[in-house]
């Protein structure tokens, strides 16, 4: 079986950190031969060991609404036909408008929806009200004209969400949607014997991984480390990642004289190692599609505190494997936080559930899930 993956780049982020994992697994297993195609040559893993299986084909996709639209798919729609894949799974919505611009049915196609797209979303003329509504409108209407085009698609949900979701947005001809939970290398986040031991901390050391944008809400961790403070609660935040925000959550942890607190320590290759010397994972998401560093987190025996973001409701088991806060409230995050931070014995066996949880989702299993519908779908 011949299987193609297609995504933009391997910038920093989940969908990127999956089909790694993926390609790594896949490549293992002489029955399948695997390739892997970036628009982009923007690389930020170490993906020494599977670099015979990229290739970098310049791609894009401009429609208009009114001209004829651009397609730079050329070399693309080359690259597919000389492959001949049985399989061709594609990545994040750019992925998405590009790859199915090209013709191939011989094909199944699958989607990896791991987010709620928007430009999936119900409208018609009289309910668009802005410029981006209109944008989303017109994508799906050519998506659907190419999804057909190639005999169908199949959708891969990561969350129950996300799969109602594309239940109420897709038409009934389109409704091969799947789910099947991401997942990740588990035994790459073992914590280490020799950092078992119990710490002899002053402070409780916290983290936090994302992407600094709105949608992550850095903000509100920021004003929750703030409440900790307040009541005399020595901790420390890190937190992993870079983007937009960075600036303007530096300029707040300076102004609220929180840099003993907290930590901005940019793009990390290795994130488990700041799991390892962590009590406790925080993530304060306003909209998530899975929540894959939750799951990376409680593979390092930590207890999880989050704000609801929809689709990690399917991995915090309250009480058990950590709290999920309803509210965007500090005040009510910080409540959690103490709660654990103030009885080692409930964070220990909130972790202990954690770790446990985390094993149901070792990518070994996930790919032979995902081979199952490459064959069966």
């Amino acid at each position: 079986m011949k299987i193609l993956h297609i995504i933009p780049n391997l910038k920093k982020g989940g969908a990127e950190r999956i089909v790694i994992d993926i390609v790594r697994i896949l490549n293992q297993n002489t029955s399948y031969q695997v390739k892997l195609i970036l628009f982009e040559d923007k690389i930020e893993y170490d993906v020494e060991d599977i670099k015979n299986l990229i290739e970098i084909v310049p791609s894009k996709v401009q429609l208009s609404i009114t001209k004829k639209h651009h397609l730079s798919i050329t070399e693309l729609q080359k690259t597919i036909e000389l492959f001949q894949p049985d399989s061709i799974h594609s990545h994040l919505f750019e992925a998405e408008i590009v790859s199915r611009s090209c013709t191939f049915p011989k094909a199944k196609w699958f989607t990896h929806s791991h987010d709620r797209m928007s430009s999936l979303n119900n409208l018609n003329l009289f309910s668009i009200k802005s410029k981006r509504d209109l944008t989303n409108y017109f994508e799906k209407r050519y998506l659907l004209k190419c999804y057909r085009k190639n005999g169908g698609n199949n959708f891969i949900a990561i969350s129950e969400d996300i799969s109602n979701f594309l239940r109420t947005v897709l038409p009934k001809d389109l409704l091969s949607i799947q789910l099947l939970q991401n997942a990740i290398d588990v035994k790459r986040f073992e914590r280490p014997i020799d950092l078992n031991k119990v710490k002899d901390n002053t402070v409780f050391n916290m983290v936090s991984i994302g992407r600094l944008d709105k949608n992550k809400n850095h903000q509100l961790l920021i004003d929750g480390v703030l409440e900790l403070k307040n009541r005399k609660i020595p901790v420390h935040l890190t937190i992993v990642g870079e983007g937009d925000e960075r600036i303007s959550l530096q300029e707040k942890i300076v102004q609220l004289n929180l840099s003993d607190q907290l930590s901005l320590v940019g793009l990390q290759e290795k994130v488990e190692m700041y799991l390892w010397n962590a009590e406790l994972y925080l993530h304060s998401a306003i909209t998530e599609g899975f929540g894959l560093t939750l799951i990376e987190a409680m593979a390092c025996g930590l207890p999880v505190v989050c704000t609801d973001a929809k689709g990690n409701r399917d991995l915090i088991q309250e009480g058990e494997n950590g709290f999920m806060v309803g509210e965007r409230d500090p005040k009510l995050f910080a409540d959690k936080i103490e709660l654990l931070l103030k009885n080692d014995n409930l964070r220990q066996e909130i972790g202990g559930k954690a770790r446990k949880f985390a094993q149901g989702f070792g990518i070994e299993k996930y790919v032979e899930s995902l081979l199952l519908l490459y064959k069966n779908t």
